[in-house]
Formats: C-alpha cells, structure tokens, sequence
C-alpha cells in the first residue's frame, strides 16, 4: 500500500515511549544491606522526568506514552500528581503529550479519576480513535485498554489514515506473542504495516525491538523506561524519532534509567581456585559498571567453574559473596550468584559408535524376523533375571500378562525400527 502521507520540507521530531510503572518498585535488593533504599523507591519517578526534560531539551513536537503509565490498583494519588505536575513543565514549550491505557492502567483507580492537563490528550478506550494536529500535519491513532486482560484483535479497527498527514499508530499489544508478557491485543505485523501509517509506536513489550527493521512503516518497541528486576536487564529508555520530508521516520533509543540491571556471566572454567574465581568476577563486574555509564547497578552473578572449584565456592558461599560484595565498588550490588559447574566427559564412560549402533540394529531386526527368539531372549536373558528377584506374588502377576508384555514390546520394535547413528 502507498504510503499516505507527504509532508512537504517540513521535518519534526517526538518522543516514543511506554511502560513507565510510575512507582513500581525495584526488586531483588530488599534484604541488601547498604543498599540505596532512596534510590530504588524513586526509580521510575526520575526515569520519568528525564523523559521531560529530554522532550525540553530536544525541543520535540509530541510525546507519546503507549500505555502501562502506572502500575495496577495502587491506592495512592501522589503518584498521579507527580505525574501531571511533570507534563505540565511541557504546557510552556508547546508539547503536547499523547497517552493510550494499557493493561496496568486499565487496573488502576488513578487513571479513571485523575483530571489531565490540557496538553494532555487521551486516546478513547470504548474504540479507536484519531487526535490530530493540524499544525504538525500528524494524526494519532490509537485505543486503549478499559479491561485489564484485553484479547481482543484492536489492530483490525483502527481507522484510515489521514491524507497528507504523518500518521502514528498507538497499540499496547504482544503482536504475535513475546515471551514473558500477557498475549494481549495480539495481531500480526501486516496487518499493521497494511494500516498504511507511517509510524507504530508500540507498548506492553519490556524489551526494546524495532520488529520491521528499517523498513517502512517503522514498528518499534522502545522498552520500559526503568528496568525493575533483573530480567529487565541493559539499557532502559525511550526513543527520539526523527521524521524528514518523506515521511521517514528514524527512530534513536536514548537512555533515561537511573539505576541498571545487569546478568553477568563469568567464565571461570579454567580457574583452579575460588580465588582465581573472585579474580575472574571482579573483572566481568568492573566491565559491567563501566557498561552502565555511572548508573548504579545490581548485577546477577552466574559461574561457570569446574566441579571441583564449585564444591569449594559451595562450602563457604556466604564467605565468597562477602569477598566479592567487598571488591564490587560502592555503586555495585550483588542480586544473586549462581554457580554453574561444567561437567567434563569421563574416559571410562563409553560412547556408542557406528559400529555398535549396527549391531544393535541386526540385532533387533533378528528379533522382529524371529518373535520365538525374541520371547526366549526376554525370558531368559536380563529381562527374565529380574522378574525372577521379584517377590513370589508379585512374580506370579508378571508372568500371568508376560505375553501382553511381549507382545507390546514387539510391536514397538516393528513400528519404531532404530534410526542410524548421525
């Protein structure tokens, strides 16, 4: 499909963002001594006004929240007034600000009873609606969630797109499914590139994706803007989208979390002691704090030692974490260590080869052409020693279904013959 829009010479630029979970809380650090209690509280409060200030600075036209702006029923509208205390620096400059509900909001009793600032426009929940500005020549399409588990396709009832304009379309949704995330308004890719808009600004996905490359129309998750836990790992943000004469949209992810989490996996197979382990750790943790460019960070620790150098970190792991807690530096907090021993294969266990996989073969195919021998084999060979140790009533059970036994397992072999040794 054509593209609809043509914006002459004039270029803009906007803000892409979701799943802000303003006071969320971080978890993994609870029972942390010396941990910076402050600074995960307020996390995502400072995550979200850098993203206000990064809109002043960039001097951008909109904003645009794709859904999850808060996080479930939380009883306590101080977090709705940070919010709107925090949009309404953007009043001044113009900036108008787009939101659609997602699941998390859908659940929230802010969200129904909070009064938005004038530059604030909601996008409708009941069904997809379109916000224009006719000054930028862009039009916003977009429902939100009024229910917290939404099943339903939205995608397919999204408006046209307005002729002339750069068109935007807003969805909370999995798409065809992502791991770890609810299913919830699921469609497919073409059915959003057949929209025919220009721009997908997509929520709900916690981890940033751009799902149709750099082709057009761009369809770009940009994350959560402050990871949470440790499997919201890396760089966390929003992204600034550029958008020229044509109508090409360049997204660019700009980083606005406060405190990072990292999985650090630590490559000790050739270390020979728990020192030479510690060494190895302190290493991979210095270059994961320089990762996270002065952010403070929470860092998983997963080992890979061997055997013998894991039952002496096992002997004494209260002594290893202090160790390496001592050696992290001040801004570095240990979630959790885990230790993964890599085994090594053992001369005396043997391996089947070719040559035994072909005999096992001609044995079986014996067995299927001969079923008497078959039966004598089973009778007598292992099969038949063991039923002899069992207990005299147990044994006389056994015997009395022997030949519904054999006969089942004949019929195995004849239906799954052996397949060849790769």
């Amino acid at each position: 499909m054509a593209r609809a829009c043509r914006v002459g010479a004039i270029a803009m630029r906007f803000l892409h963002a979701a799943d802000v979970h303003l006071d969320s809380p971080l978890r993994g650090l609870d029972e942390y001594e010396g941990a910076p209690v402050q600074a995960l509280r307020g996390a995502t409060r400072k995550a979200f006004a850098a993203l206000v200030q990064l809109a002043l600075a960039e001097r951008v036209d909109f904003v645009i929240l794709a859904g999850d702006l808060y996080d479930g029923d939380w009883p306590d509208f101080n977090t709705g007034l940070f919010f709107v205390n925090r949009v309404r620096e953007l009043v001044r400059s113009g900036i108008p600000v787009v939101l659609l509900s997602g699941n998390h909001d859908a659940a929230s009793r802010i969200t129904a009873r909070l009064t938005l600032p004038a530059n604030v426009h909601a996008l409708p929940t009941a069904e997809p609606g379109t916000i224009r500005f006719d000054n930028l020549r862009v039009a916003v399409h977009g429902q939100g969630y009024a229910r917290q588990a939404e099943t339903r396709n939205l995608a397919v009832g999204y408006p046209a797109p307005v002729a002339g304009f750069f068109n935007v379309g807003v969805l909370h949704t999995a798409l065809d499914g992502r791991e770890g995330h609810a299913p919830y308004a699921p469609c497919i890719v073409d059915e959003l590139v057949g929209r025919g808009y220009d721009y997908w600004a997509l929520g709900h996905i916690h981890k940033r994706e751009s799902v149709n490359g750099g082709r057009h129309p761009r369809i770009e998750f940009p994350g959560n803007l402050q990871g949470r836990h440790v499997r919201e790992s890396g760089a966390k943000g929003c992204l600034l989208v550029t958008v020229d004469g044509d109508a090409q949209a360049v997204p660019e992810f700009r980083p606005l979390d406060v405190f990072r989490w990292e999985t650090v996996v630590v490559n000790a197979a050739a270390a020979e002691s728990v020192a030479d382990v510690l060494e190895s750790a302190r290493a991979d943790l210095s270059d994961a704090r320089d990762r996270a460019d002065g952010r403070p960070l929470a860092a998983r620790l997963v080992i890979s030692c061997s055997e013998s150098v894991s039952l002496s970190l096992a002997s004494d792991p209260e002594q290893f974490r202090a160790d390496l807690r001592g050696q992290a530096g001040g801004d570095v907090w240990i979630e959790k260590i885990k230790v993964a021993p890599t085994r090594t294969a053992r001369a005396e266990e043997p391996t089947l080869g070719e040559d035994a996989a072909s005999e096992l073969r001609a044995v079986l195919d014996e067995l299927r052409s001969h079923p008497e021998d078959a039966r004598a084999v089973f009778a007598a060979g292992d099969c038949g020693k063991l039923v002899n140790r069992l207990p005299p009533d147990l044994r006389a059970a056994f015997e009395q279904s022997w030949d519904d036994v054999f006969a089942r397992t004949l019929a195995l072999l004849q239906a799954r013959p052996l397949e060849s040794a790769p």
